[in-house]
């Protein structure tokens, strides 16, 4: 049992590190290929960037240890050293990113990839910290906080980078970017550690959590889900790209747009939570995205399209229905992670959301380059309709969750008054 600070105040600590770890999203998946793409590169390197999810991918592998670290067998938790050390490290490979450019990608993805890096430990520290501190009445706060937030941040890196490349230049926004990072983080790291009542005498580990049914069950639904939801978001970029979008029209639409659709989607599908379950949420995100990844192809086939329905289905498919079903996904994720190790737990959960977005976005960029958008799309669209029954079971709740199959005693954040 810990004391905390108000929700409020946790709420907006992490809030702010998930608005951080999605500006970097979003410069690397979405505005980089973007840029990349303006400049003549061609889709299958383009598809190369999403490399930089490796990283997000393994963080597994170093969760263990980062936990360890950051609950101690006395005294209050280490997650705001984690954050802080994290934070300074994205931002200095931020500068370090605008001082090689945009052409150079080797060197540029070798920078990313240490960004990534940092920050893909900082959300162990973050994640295992919304989980551990947030009374279960509060989760809708959290699931807000971590799908809101992500637009938000993307609508930075995605939008408003862009808007910053082409009205300055790379240099000056990377720096800009830098100094948001830096900026986003206080909150968290100003903010009042979690002390436990009595010692921590549980020792986290990942045999601990592949142990229990439901988190398997957890890792083979954030595969499924994930496939449909996030392969064909690097591509829309690029393809309204080459329907004629310049990259400050591009920036908007992924600014402004994606963040005011992404942020109402993610209220609404906390409310939609609430009132239907996290399951018919996710089953209902799943027909969306196949309706909207099918208009896309059928607007591929087009050769002339109105430029409003265009942006309309790019903003349904990579803004309004990820938004609307990530935020159920995470709620369920929250309900399968052991406060007592969370941030091990969460975290194999988003590695595997990491490895097949990683997977599927360099796949997706060589499908494109070599079949076309239309086949891509529409491969995508089919693939979101066999997502539907196989989300469904695999989101349905039964027995206990959030501790291991074989332990007899439930340490949840419900315990708490």
């Amino acid at each position: 049992m810990y004391r905390f600070s108000t929700p409020a105040a946790v709420v907006l600590g992490i809030g702010g590190l998930y608005v951080g770890q999605s500006v970097i999203s979003g410069i690397t998946f979405s505005a980089l290929p973007s840029v990349l793409r303006d400049q003549g590169m061609p889709l299958d390197r383009i598809g190369l960037t999403y490399l930089a999810v490796l990283p997000w991918v393994l963080k597994f592998l170093w969760a263990p240890a980062i936990e360890r670290y950051r609950l101690p067998p006395t005294g209050p938790s280490r997650s705001r050293s984690v954050v802080l050390i994290g934070g300074l490290v994205c931002a200095a490979c931020l500068v370090l990113v605008g001082a090689i450019g945009p052409t150079k990608l080797v060197p540029l993805m070798a920078a990313l990839m240490v960004i990534a890096f940092a920050a893909a430990t900082v959300d162990i520290a973050c994640d295992g910290h919304a989980v551990e501190s947030l009374h279960e009445r509060y989760h809708g706060w959290g699931n807000a906080a971590q799908v809101g937030g992500a637009y938000i941040g993307a609508a930075i890196g995605a939008g408003l980078f862009l808007i910053l490349v082409d009205r300055l230049d790379w240099m000056q926004a990377s720096l800009a970017m830098a100094v948001l990072i830096v900026l986003l983080g206080l909150p968290f790291v100003l903010s009042r550690a979690s002390v436990p009542v009595a010692p921590r005498t549980y020792q986290p580990s990942l045999r601990a959590a592949l142990r229990r049914s439901g988190m398997r069950k957890g890792l083979v639904l954030a595969a499924v889900y994930t496939l449909t939801q996030k392969w064909s978001l690097g591509m829309v970029g690029p393809f309204l790209i080459d329907k004629g979008l310049d990259l400050s029209a591009l920036g908007v639409l992924n600014g402004l747009g994606g963040l005011l659709v992404g942020f109402v989607c993610a209220l609404l599908g906390g409310a939609l939570v609430r009132i239907w379950g996290a399951r018919a949420v996710l089953v209902v995100a799943l027909v969306l995205q196949a309706g909207a990844l099918y208009g896309l192809a059928a607007a591929a086939w087009w050769s002339e399209v109105p430029q409003a329905l265009l942006l309309g289905l790019a903003l349904a498919s990579s803004s309004a229905v990820m938004a609307l079903g990530y935020v159920a996904l995470y709620a369920h994720f929250m309900a399968l992670s052991d406060p007592r190790q969370a941030g091990i737990d969460f975290t194999l959960l988003q590695c595997m959301d990491a490895a097949v977005s990683m997977v599927g976005g360099v796949g997706a960029g060589w499908i494109a380059q070599h079949f076309g958008y239309v086949t891509f799309f529409g491969l995508a669209s089919f693939l979101a309709l066999l997502a539907v029954p196989a989300g469904a079971y695999l989101s349905r709740r039964s027995g206990e969750r959030g501790r291991s199959d074989d332990d007899p005693v439930r340490h949840r954040a419900a315990s708490r008054p």
